[in-house]
């Protein structure tokens, strides 16, 4: 996400750095391109004017033109004005103080809703929550059906009723959670236009039924100032307290989420990142700024290697490191955890200094899920006793691994190959005499098998 502004904004700051000492013109032209780069991501056109008029405000002051270290100090700048632009702190969601705290979702049709309640509601009951899924879309043919299988995968209880008004469905279902200890109920409203009188009636109904104590609208950050529009549209008739922001991993401008708080006031308070049902994150605007700058984002990586590793095999394996017997069934283990933890390329984004480096051709065929599913069905090839002990693998072996596997005795060996020098490595680093210095006998750093090319 924001790939293109990303690299539009670093181009910036690195054209300041190497200049020193900075002078009022340099600001202003440095201000200059970082409007276009705002303008050419799809952000509002007010926006861009208030947030560049605030730059120069702070950027041509003395303090940042004398400064030895001026470039950094408008990049500092930029980080800060660009977290307040998308809401200064992360908005969570309001819990009610007599339970259920009630949802109501709202949204067009084709923005991802009902996938997104899914979502929230395996995030809610991660955090120990008792979510109750609300089948509010009479409308749209399959749509109960959806939410039912989904709640099934999740095994969450869905209320449902197929001859009942909106209004009265969602009205009944906080009456059952209610009875029923549920903690939170997501209703799943249908979409619909923001011009359609009749249907948002029909939300106002049911927000005077059910006092939601949150109403978040589910836009699809792809139609860029189109979401913006459709925000302030709902936001009139249903008085929005957050908004979801659905296909962000595949927004690379950026321009909804740069501009719906500013336009609208209402915080954004989750992001889609996949269609997984687990791909949802809560939207931390500094850690969002961090990544649009080419930061990174070590506090969400941490997150997601936290959810995605096993602590017990996370400690067998540091005991395998420290005697140096790292094995492919481990690499294996290790490989599969990482692509739990999602998409590489969204992986790397997040390693500060990494994602620049990522950029060159080769390093994106090392990104490729492709080509670590060749690796997987490589290893996967193999018996048990190889992984265990790839050393024994000759000719013959690697032949009867490439066939299963669909590749190559060639693919085989390369792979072979780099496992050897990894192991090496490893056992360099576990003795204290490898190239990262002396006492290198910390923890292996999770994901540690990078052998994709």
């Amino acid at each position: 996400m924001f790939e293109s502004l990303s690299d539009k904004l670093q181009a910036v700051f690195s054209k300041l750095r190497n200049k020193g000492k900075l002078t009022e013109e340099d600001v202003d032209l440095a201000l200059k391109e970082v409007r276009m780069a705002l303008l050419e991501a799809d952000v509002n056109f007010k926006v861009v004017k208030g947030f560049v008029a605030k730059l120069r405000e702070r950027a041509v002051g003395s303090e940042v033109l004398e400064s030895l270290t001026a470039a950094q100090q408008v990049v500092k700048i930029v980080n800060e004005e660009l977290i307040a632009m998308l809401g200064g702190g992360q908005a969570k969601i309001a819990v009610s103080p007599a339970p259920p705290t009630v949802v109501m979702m709202v949204g067009l049709q084709g923005s991802g809703k009902t996938t997104t309640v899914a979502k929230l509601a395996m995030m809610l009951k991660k955090q120990g929550q008792r979510p109750l899924l609300v089948a509010a879309d009479t409308y749209r043919p399959a749509a109960i059906n959806q939410l039912v299988t989904l709640g099934k995968q999740l095994d969450v209880q869905v209320f449902s009723d197929e001859k009942g008004k909106p209004p009265q469905i969602c009205e009944a279902a906080v009456k059952h959670a209610r009875h029923t200890g549920m903690s939170v109920v997501l209703m799943d409203t249908a979409g619909r236009l923001h011009v359609a009188d009749d249907m948002m009636a029909e939300l106002e109904e049911i927000q005077r039924r059910t006092n939601p104590t949150e109403t978040l609208l589910v836009a699809d950050a792809m139609t860029g100032q189109d979401a913006v529009r459709v925000a302030e549209e709902f936001n009139k008739r249903v008085r929005l307290t957050g908004l979801v922001l659905t296909k962000m991993d595949g927004d690379a401008r950026g321009g909804a989420a740069l501009s719906m708080r500013s336009v609208t006031g209402v915080p954004i308070k989750f992001i889609g990142v996949g269609e997984k049902l687990d791909a949802l994150e809560p939207f931390h605007p500094e850690r969002m700024a961090s990544r649009i700058l080419g930061m990174g984002d070590v506090l969400s990586l941490i997150e997601k290697a936290e959810q995605s590793y096993d602590k017990d095999q996370a400690q067998k394996l540091e005991k395998k490191l420290k005697a140096g017997n790292l094995d492919l069934e481990d690499f294996l283990q290790q490989m599969q955890q990482l692509k739990s933890m999602g998409p590489l390329s969204q992986v790397v984004e997040m390693i500060p200094g990494l994602n620049r480096v990522m950029k060159a051709p080769e390093a994106q065929a090392a990104l490729d899920g492709n080509q670590m599913k060749r690796v997987e069905a490589i290893v996967l090839s193999m018996t048990p006793g190889e992984r265990r002990n790839p050393q024994m693998i000759g000719g013959s072996r690697k032949r009867r691994i490439a066939r299963g596997s669909g590749t190559t005795p060639a693919d085989v060996n390369r792979l072979l190959n780099q496992f050897f020098e990894m192991q090496k490595m490893m056992k360099a680093m576990a003795s204290g005499k490898g190239p990262f210095g002396r006492g290198g006998k910390g923890k292996l750093p999770p994901g540690f098998p990078g052998m994709l090319g």
